[in-house]
């Protein structure tokens, strides 16, 4: 999936991937036409929400990312969408050493809660990519554009297809309520040229501490691809905020070089209240 970065400590860019691990949960796709595919009751988020986060590296402080949604609607394909924008960059000696500014947006269909856009916009040291996905759901196909290359491929698509940040928020839009700790999500994703398979294990609660507060949890675990990243199948550990918001708060990945963890620290603009835990 990372085939692109140069080195094995690009944080993958962290941000990225810790996305693409909470993301992980890909599902469902939108057409571009007046009439949407579906509609997902949502409750979990609108316009104008702001998360932000640190990212970890083992002791250090690497980097810094940030999840905003804008407060006004974009139409893209004749439907009304959530512009969402995925931000991270490096910060302190890791900036220094390997200066990371990467930008991930999806237009997100807002009654289907799918993508019709999606735009990534990478700059890592010296590395530069930019690249376009439109999406048509309809004819199950997705156009990717770069810039660089000046290239436009057509790829086909399962039904149902999710980019990574859509599938963060589709994700957020689950009723937890009645599953059962070992129940498997099985998910479809499109990323880098490739559509690929998800199952993710809904692990039941956990209360987590993190920057912005105590929070009780909704644990999910991404099985993961063999790959050269992440420590086993099993290595990333998502928590979303048990209430109505459902925000990822934390997510925890154990990688070949070490492990790294995204940690809410602060947020606003939220739909629904946000339940922390009263602590001493």
């Amino acid at each position: 999936m990372h085939r692109f970065l140069p080195t094995n400590l690009r944080l993958l860019p962290i941000w990225a991937s810790a996305l693409a691990l909470a993301g992980a949960l890909f599902a469902f796709a939108d057409a571009p036409t007046n009439e949407a595919p579906r509609t997902v009751r949502n409750l979990s988020f609108g316009r104008g929400e702001t998360l932000k986060y640190k990212i970890h590296y083992g002791i250090i402080n690497a980097a810094e990312g940030e999840i905003e949604t804008a407060g006004d609607l974009h139409r893209v394909n004749d439907r009304p969408c959530y512009k969402v924008s995925v931000s991270g960059r490096t910060t302190g000696s890791f900036d220094f050493f390997l200066r990371i500014r990467d930008t991930w947006r999806s237009y997100i269909d807002t009654a289907a809660i799918l993508p019709q856009k999606f735009v990534r916009d990478i700059a890592e040291a010296k590395y530069r990519k930019k690249e376009t996905m439109d999406f048509d759901h309809a004819a199950h196909t997705v156009q990717v554009e770069d810039s660089k290359e000046k290239k436009r491929k057509t790829f086909q698509t399962p039904e149902n297809v999710q980019d990574l940040v859509s599938g963060i928020f589709y994700v957020r839009t689950l009723d937890y309520a009645h599953r059962k700790p070992g129940e498997q999500i099985k998910v479809k994703g499109f990323f880098d040229d490739e559509v690929f398979d998800m199952t993710v294990t809904y692990r039941g609660h956990e209360t987590v501490e993190t920057k912005a507060g105590t929070f009780r949890c909704i644990r999910l675990s991404p099985k993961m691809p063999p790959n050269k990243l992440f420590k086993g199948e099993n290595a990333i550990g998502v928590y979303l905020s048990d209430d109505e918001n459902k925000i990822p708060v934390l997510v925890q990945a154990e990688m070949f070089v070490g492990s790294v963890k995204l940690d809410l620290y602060e947020y606003r603009g939220l739909r629904g209240r946000l339940n922390r835990v009263a602590t001493d």
